[in-house]
């Protein structure tokens, strides 16, 4: 699902460096006719002026973004308020559509988070709401899948190190034994000669002599 859209729209929105925006949108038109219908025979007693003119400024004001790494919500007429969550903190999407919205195409796309309670975040009356929870699945599994990529690069990483501390304490463990194998200070051999005490041989050499 593409939608087109022009960047000074988006004055509100701030990105990072390498976040990019997949969709955005505002209210479908379409869901003004309950207010219409409603608000103009009141507008005769002045009362319907003020919910037409509300419901249009709330209309023209609201605006939904998708990006690589978020989802964007912006309101407010007098004010502004930007609400942002993170695809890795959704845990539950759902959509829903009124009688005139599957008429007309549009519904609401509901977000849950993690921790949370209820819908953080409601895409109102946006056009093709499936389509759009399609797309914002699809990103939850491919952030899903990057974090996992990443984790299994880090134990692989781990298991290479645990082997080289493994070869590395074998080679030093193997060297160790063979030094102090060969050193012949270290290992006398039973054949070498006894030494010839001092004592036994001066009582030999005086009875020579005697002789």
């Amino acid at each position: 699902m593409e939608t087109e859209f022009e960047p000074s729209e988006f004055d509100w929105l701030t990105l990072d460096a390498d976040e990019e925006v997949l969709w955005a949108d505002t209210p479908h038109p379409y869901s003004l006719v309950p207010i219409l219908v409603v608000g103009i025979p009141l507008s005769l007693f002045v009362i319907g002026i003020p919910l037409v003119v509300g419901a249009y400024l709330s209309f023209k004001n609201t605006n939904y973004v998708v990006t690589s790494d978020a989802l964007y919500k912006k309101t407010g007429v007098l004010s502004r308020n930007v609400q942002r969550i993170e695809f890795d903190k959704v845990q539950d999407t759902s959509y829903s559509q009124s009688f005139l919205g599957a008429q007309f195409g549009f519904g609401s796309v509901n977000i849950s988070t993690a921790g949370g309670s209820g819908i953080e975040m409601s895409f109102q009356n946006v056009s093709e709401p499936q389509s759009l929870q399609t797309l914002v699945n699809e990103r939850i599994k491919r952030r899903g899948g990057r974090d996992s990529e990443s984790g299994g690069k880090a134990a692989v990483l781990d298991d290479i190190l645990a082997e080289l501390r493994a070869i590395r304490g074998a080679v030093e463990g193997g060297n160790g034994v063979s030094a102090s194998a060969t050193n012949p200070e270290d290992s006398p051999t039973d054949d070498a000669p006894e030494p010839v005490e001092s004592s036994d041989f001066d009582f030999d050499q005086s009875v020579t002599d005697e002789r």
